[in-house]
C-alpha cells in the first residue's frame, strides 16, 4: 500500500491509521506492507511539486492507495508544482466512484433517527472545473465580472456510477434512491435519472426512487432512516455525503473510498485543518473506516475472505469504543490522536 500522509493534521491521523492497520494484518494475516511518500506542502518543499510524477506508477503497482487531507485550497498554479492531489489522483487512476458510508452509533448522541446509508458520488466529471476538461479549466473567465462554468454530463460516467450503486445495493438493503435536479438540469440530470432508471432496470430485485437535490437535504435531516444506497452526481454527493457524514455525529466519522475499475484510494472525508494540526487532537476514524473500505474493496475484488474480515472487525471496534467513551473530544471522549489510534489497535488485537 502506498501512503501519502498530506498536509496539516494528515500525518497525525495517518500515523494512527497505519497502526490500526498494522494490528488488523497482524491478527488476519493481511500481510499489508505501507510504503510512505511526501505529498502537498512537504512534497512540494522538498521536490518542487506537490506530487511527484513517479507517484502515479506507485500506486498503478501497490495493491490501494491511501491518502491523508491535503491543503488544496493553497494549491492554485500548476505550473508552479502546486498540484491538487486529490484532483490528480482521482483523475489519473479514474476513481469515479466515491462512496461515502454513514450511520449512527450507540453511545454516541445524533441529531437525527438511526440510519445506516451510502452515497455513491460520481467521481470524475460534473460541475468540478479541474476534471471536466481534456485540457485547461471548467470554469472560463469572460470579462472581470462575468465567470462561466462548464458542467459536463455523459452517458458513460452515468452508466458506471448507476451500475455501482446498484452492486453495493445487492450486498446491503435492496434500495436505490437517485438524487438529481432534473425539474432545472433537464440535459444533464435528465439523462443521468434516465440512465439511473435503466441501469436498475437490469437488476431484479432492487427498488428505486427519486428524489429532487432540495428536497434531500430536508429528508436527509428528517427522516435518514429510510435511505440505504443513494445516487447522485459530482457537487450534489459531495454536499450531500458531508451533510450525511456529519448526522452520524461528526465528520470524523466519515469514510470515504475512491474507486474506479482497476485501483481504488481511502481518504478522509474531511481536510487538513491546519488551526488544529500537531496538537493530538484529531480524530483519525474518517481515515481508518476510508482504509478499512479499502481492505473490503481489495478483498472483493482479489476474493481474499479475511481483507473483509478485517474491515468489518476495524469498523466493530470504533462501534465499541464509541459506545464506551474512549474516543476523542469530536464524539464525546478525552483521547488525543494517537492514543485513540492505539485504542483502536488493541481493541482489534484483543481476545474474543
Amino acid at each position: 500500500m502506498i501512503v501519502l500522509p498530506g498536509d496539516g493534521i494528515g500525518p497525525e491521523i495517518t500515523a494512527a491509521t497505519q497502526a490500526v492497520l498494522r494490528a488488523a494484518s497482524d491478527r488476519f494475516d493481511l500481510g499489508l506492507v505501507m510504503e510512505e511518500h511526501d505529498v502537498g506542502h512537504a512534497s512540494l518543499a522538498r521536490h518542487g511539486t506537490t506530487v511527484r510524477p513517479e507517484l502515479l506508477d506507485l500506486a498503478k503497482a501497490a495493491d490501494g492507495l491511501m491518502l491523508g487531507p491535503t491543503a488544496t485550497f493553497d494549491f492554485k498554479d500548476e505550473a508552479k508544482g502546486q498540484i491538487n492531489p486529490s484532483k490528480f489522483f482521482r483523475k489519473e487512476l479514474d476513481l469515479f466512484a466515491n462512496i461515502r458510508p454513514a450511520r449512527t452509533y450507540p453511545g454516541l448522541a445524533a441529531p437525527v433517527e438511526d440510519f445506516d446509508l451510502v452515497v455513491v458520488r460520481e467521481n470524475t466529471e460534473g460541475f468540478y472545473a479541474d476534471r471536466n476538461m481534456a485540457e485547461g479549466s471548467g470554469e472560463l473567465l469572460v470579462t472581470p465580472d462575468v465567470v462561466v462554468s462548464l458542467r459536463r454530463i455523459t452517458r458513460a460516467c452515468c452508466e458506471r456510477i448507476a451500475d455501482a450503486a446498484c452492486r453495493l445495493a445487492l450486498r446491503r438493503r435492496k434500495r436505490v434512491t437517485v438524487v438529481h435536479k432534473a425539474n432545472v438540469l433537464k440535459l444533464g440530470d435528465g439523462m443521468f435519472l434516465d440512465i439511473c432508471r435503466e441501469t436498475v432496470g437490469r437488476y431484479p430485485g432492487i427498488e428505486m426512487d427519486e428524489v429532487i437535490v432540495d428536497a434531500m437535504m430536508a429528508h436527509a435531516v428528517r427522516h435518514p432512516g429510510r435511505y440505504d444506497v443513494i445516487v447522485t452526481t459530482n457537487m450534489f454527493g459531495d454536499i450531500l455525503s458531508d451533510l450525511t457524514a456529519e448526522l452520524s455525529g461528526s465528520l470524523g466519522l466519515g469514510g470515504s473510498l475512491n474507486a474506479g475499475s482497476t485501483y481504488a484510494m481511502a481518504q478522509a472525508a474531511h481536510g487538513s485543518a491546519p488551526d488544529i494540526a500537531g496538537q493530538d487532537v484529531a480524530n483519525p476514524y474518517s481515515l481508518v473506516l476510508s482504509a478499512a473500505l479499502l481492505l473490503d474493496w481489495h478483498g472483493e475484488r482479489h476474493q481474499a475472505k479475511r481483507f473483509g474480515e478485517a474491515a468489518r472487525a476495524i469498523e466493530a471496534g470504533i462501534a465499541r469504543l464509541i459506545a464506551d467513551g474512549n474516543v476523542t473530544r469530536d464524539v464525546g471522549g478525552s483521547l488525543g490522536t494517537a492514543a485513540a489510534g492505539a485504542a483502536l489497535a488493541a481493541e482489534i488485537t484483543r481476545p474474543t
